[in-house]
């Protein structure tokens, strides 16, 4: 049956286009790395109580401010804690061996201690907030169906967008820009300020702000799956989700004893929809509703799918190529192309006559593989990826010209023609491996250590280098062989 009936999929595979051939968004986003460099030297206050207190050590008028930690130790104290921080071994301060540097840098100031993040510390820090940042951003341009995107580093605080025929900018930039940091809590019923509450506001302006309990009963870490759907009974379009076994239970426990009361869903500090608890929830799934449209609703699925960014990023450089400058490039691309394939064409029917045309029509094959390959695996063709494909035409007729400068040598002094022809195929092949090798192993360093167009360029390199020597010695060698074998009684001249 699969025989006959194929997979319509194999058959709708195309070459992608990049940025530079159809135009597209390109975006520079750059980490605000403040809020984790809060965050962490917050746990480590804690982190510093406990693990002094449990030494014995009391420390006191334990401080935050300005991304500094300041305490103060009694006199005889002093020596413990700063031999705690500068050994190598440190719990409480990791060393970097290859460094040579701590995590943390610790000034006596007399009365006082100061504690800050070392220079390695925070390039470690916004290393490891840009490597989450990049997962969560390729998570969801990847759930977008964009074709072929191009994230990359740069610096240590920023990420490189390149997204080829992107239709709507503006929606993959609000989909980039949020944090999309969920949280479940309770609403207060209180209408004022009290401790451990924020006024928070709704996202659509539908009410008016109300106060939300600090205490976080659920966050987007126990969310296992977000649906966008349609309500069966309202016909309203809301999001559904489930929960892992930890975030149930909580759920659960959490609505058992909440019924009655507002349950304010939170998505970056702004309340989405805070609905009544009508009954306990203990399976690990609802909903969210909040007046969406079916695209919102798609939107907020796909963030709390894809999970919070650990950071705040801005958009701090934006361009649309056109796709006027595709067509420009497609068009040099092509017009260059056909002119030294034309040349290469002439040049070897007019050297090598009728071994020439062989040559040519290996070539043309050769041709058809490489864009059959690059089309089978739907890659992406950009600029530099067609000089690839024109550097392979290149490449592919220097081997046949290896081959046939090494038949005349045999010719000059072996008079069976079958055995001279064999025998210029066999003997030059060692050559041809090596310069096909070599440039093979330049072609994989480009393409891991590349970026970009340079990826392109090592990929159509890789495979042209591939499809040229299966061109000369499986169909190049069987035409030079059906025409000697058909013409062995008559002088050949090559």
């Amino acid at each position: 049956n699969n025989l006959f009936s194929p997979d319509k999929r194999f058959f709708d595979k195309k070459i992608n286009l990049g940025l530079d051939l159809q135009g597209g968004s390109y975006l520079l986003l750059e980490i605000d790395n403040t809020p984790v460099i809060e965050q962490k030297l917050q746990n480590t206050t804690s982190t510093i109580r406990t693990y002094f207190k449990e030494k014995g050590i009391r420390i006191g008028n334990l401080n935050l401010s300005s991304q500094k930690i300041t305490f103060t130790v009694e006199n005889q104290f002093k020596k413990n804690v700063i031999d705690e921080f500068n050994n190598e071994n440190s719990e409480i301060n990791p060393y970097y061996q290859r460094f040579k540097s701590h995590q943390f840098d610790l000034i006596d100031l007399g009365n006082s201690f100061e504690l800050s993040f070392s220079k390695q510390g925070l390039v470690n820090l916004k290393t490891s907030s840009q490597d989450q940042a990049l997962e969560i951003v390729r998570r969801r341009i990847d759930e977008i169906g964009t074709n072929e995107p191009n994230i990359l580093k740069r610096g240590n605080d920023r990420i490189l967008v390149e997204l080829p025929g992107l239709d709507d900018p503006m929606r993959i930039k609000n989909l980039l820009g949020k944090t999309a940091n969920l949280t479940f809590r309770f609403v207060s019923k209180s209408t004022e300020a009290e401790f451990g509450t924020d006024l928070m506001e709704f996202e659509d302006g539908s009410e008016s702000p109300v106060y939300i309990n600090k205490r976080i009963i659920l966050s987007g870490e126990n969310l296992l799956d977000a649906q966008p759907r349609v309500d069966s009974q309202t016909n309203e379009t809301v999001v559904t989700f489930s929960l892992d076994r930890v975030g149930a239970k909580r759920f659960g426990k959490a609505t058992i004893s909440g019924v009655g009361k507002r349950f304010a869903i939170i998505l970056d500090d702004k309340i989405i929809s805070a609905p009544v608890i009508q009954e306990a929830i203990v399976d690990g799934s609802g909903q969210i509703t909040g007046g969406f449209t079916f695209q919102s609703a798609t939107d907020l699925a796909l963030l709390l799918r894809s999970g919070a960014l650990p950071a705040p990023m801005n958009i701090i450089e934006e361009r649309t190529v056109g796709p006027g400058l595709g067509k420009d490039s497609i068009k040099a691309g092509v017009l260059a192309l056909i002119i030294g394939f034309s040349l290469v064409i002439a040049f070897m029917i007019f050297k090598y006559k009728i071994f020439g045309l062989i040559a040519n029509t290996a070539l043309i094959f050769n041709l058809f593989f490489l864009v059959g390959i690059l089309t089978l695996f739907e890659a992406t063709l950009t600029l530099p990826g067609i000089a690839g494909i024109i550097l392979t035409v290149g490449m592919a007729v220097d081997a046949n010209v290896l081959i046939f400068e090494r038949i005349k040598e045999e010719k000059a002094h072996e008079k069976n023609q079958l055995i001279a022809f064999d025998s210029g195929y066999t003997k030059s092949r060692t050559a041809i491996l090596d310069a096909n090798i070599t440039t093979f192993i330049a072609a994989i360093i480009l393409f891991f250590l590349g970026s970009g167009p340079i990826k392109g360029f090592s990929i159509t390199l890789g495979v042209g280098i591939l499809t040229t020597l299966f061109s000369v010695y499986f169909i190049a060698r069987l035409l030079t062989s059906l025409y000697i074998v058909r013409n062995k009684d008559k002088e050949i001249k090559i």
